[in-house]
């Protein structure tokens, strides 16, 4: 499974006029393209959490209640993570025997009751947090690297990240993390990898030899370099003769930052706005499926999918049911793969711990809309650089239960023409959707919020294996304080 942060429009086979990306082209030219696939979130950790859980984040507990419709993720001071009660997708296919290998970024919790070898996954190399910094190792600590159980160095001191240049030689560490482990496990045990760099998340970087190739700027080297990635892992599926029994999806866990375009953000064109935002651009995804010899190739699903899609999805492949004693979010997407069905289904846009859309069919309503504050805007943070649209991208949260603004995707995917309230098309569509909405949320059981409360003692200051290197830093005195989210 690759996992990156990259935008719709950020591929020539979504339409980048660059093309830049012809490994991810060939492998939406041999297997199939989802135009209409969705995080479940458009922040980071909270959409990691349901692509392994199969789960809302409303639902696994990747939200905030300390204010209303607040995004919230999890920095090193974050004090909560991934719940026990949760079952992750690694987790459940060590029942069908398989071996599991995440590379890159975690982001489900920091603390080490959160590490990924306790829920499930038995190797990993990469970071609890994203490669945020320098920091000085006082006031806050540099952000370590694992292999498995312990720490083996910190960004910006053993893996250093030259911000003024770009360079950094981690995509290259990660690609050879992944070619070993398929070496390994090919042909000896099934196997799921989870590869989930962040080159292209700000601070955006790339390993010396694609440093300045890219029409587009560093992002766009950071995205020549992802890409060079995969080909070479596909190509390595292909030379072990298990391409044809490894089945590979590509996504992305939220719209491009557009807050830090244009030299180190992504496209999503032809949506609104970006990251954070709940509007196209901030959840609707590039979406790739390959398996060579059962998926045809060229083909085009509109099925509307999700990433909780691919914890299902992946189950089925291992010949395995999700868990019965908790709600599954994901649909097994198989049928639309293999043999061209599309499966009604809505999808649901929260922001923290608030539903603002939904989308069922070809519209979209929104019951809430807002960017971010004002005061934040007025700061520089724009989540919809270019982009304003009036009543729709607000800088202060506006409340449309009672009449939603209601969208055709189909003919307006940039959310820009509400359809007229009077008209019977809205009124068709809005009882459609509410009704689904109802029994949403008649039926929801919210999990306990892990992102409420913040403590600077709980950080990076020791991680384990840091005595082996003279890493270990002194915490200072702290107490438990909520998180304050502002946007």
């Amino acid at each position: 499974m690759l996992f990156l942060q990259m935008g719709w429009g950020d591929l020539g086979v979504y339409g980048e006029p660059s093309r830049e990306t012809p490994n991810l082209d060939r492998m939406a030219a041999e297997g199939t393209l989802f135009p209409n696939f969705y995080s479940a979130n458009p922040l980071c950790s909270p959409s990691r959490a349901a692509l392994l859980t199969g789960r809302l984040p409303i639902r696994n507990g990747f939200y905030t209640t300390n204010a209303h419709a607040r995004n919230a993720y999890t920095p090193q001071e974050i004090v909560g993570g991934i719940p026990d009660s949760e079952q992750l997708l690694p987790e459940l296919l060590k029942e069908a025997g398989y071996v599991t290998k995440i590379v890159g970024k975690w982001h489900l919790g920091h603390r080490p009751q959160f590490h990924p070898l306790k829920h499930g996954f038995d190797e990993w190399f990469g970071s609890p947090n994203c490669h945020f910094g320098p920091y000085d190792n006082k006031a806050r600590p540099n952000i370590p690297v694992y292999r498995d159980w312990e720490m083996v160095g910190r960004y910006y001191e053993e893996f250093p990240i030259n911000l003024k240049t770009g360079e950094a030689n981690l995509t290259q560490i990660y690609l050879q993390e992944a070619l070993d482990f398929i070496k390994r496990q090919a042909r000896r045990r099934p196997f799921f990898l989870y590869w989930a760099v962040d080159a292209t998340h700000a601070p955006v970087y790339a390993s010396k030899p694609f440093l300045g190739t890219s029409r587009r700027g560093r992002y766009g080297d950071a995205v020549r370099e992802m890409d060079d990635s995969i080909g070479k892992m596909l190509q390595l599926l292909q030379d072990l003769r298990v391409a044809d029994s490894t089945f590979v999806f590509f996504t992305s866990d939220n719209g491009a930052a557009l807050i830090s375009a244009p030299e180190q953000g992504g496209s999503n064109s032809p949506f609104l706005c970006g990251k954070q935002t709940t509007f196209e651009g901030g959840m609707r995804e590039p979406a790739l499926a390959w398996w060579p010899g059962h998926i045809t190739p060229g083909q085009v699903s509109h099925q509307l999918g999700s990433i909780m899609d691919l914890f299902t999805t992946s189950l089925a492949l291992a010949g395995l049911t999700p868990p019965s004693d908790r709600a599954i979010d994901g649909l097994n997407l198989l049928p639309a793969l293999l043999q061209g069905r599309v499966m009604d289904r809505p999808v649901f846009y929260y922001r923290g711990d608030t539903l603002m859309a939904a989308t069922l069919g070809q519209h979209k309503a929104h019951f809430w809309t807002w960017t971010n504050s004002w005061e934040n805007f007025r700061q520089g943070m724009d989540f919809c650089p270019g982009q304003n649209v009036s009543g729709v991208t607000t800088h202060t949260l506006e409340d449309h239960t009672k009449l939603p603004l209601i969208f055709h995707l189909g003919r307006d995917p940039g959310e820009r023409f509400p359809l007229s309230f009077a008209s019977t098309e809205y009124q068709e569509a809005l009882s459609r959707i509410t009704q689904v909405v109802h029994q949403h949320q008649e039926a929801l059981v919210p999990g306990q919020p892990q992102l409420n409360v913040c403590n600077w003692a709980v950080m990076n200051w020791a991680p384990p294996g840091c005595e082996k290197l003279g890493k270990c830093l002194t915490p200072p005195e702290s107490i438990p304080k909520k998180c304050l989210w502002s946007h």
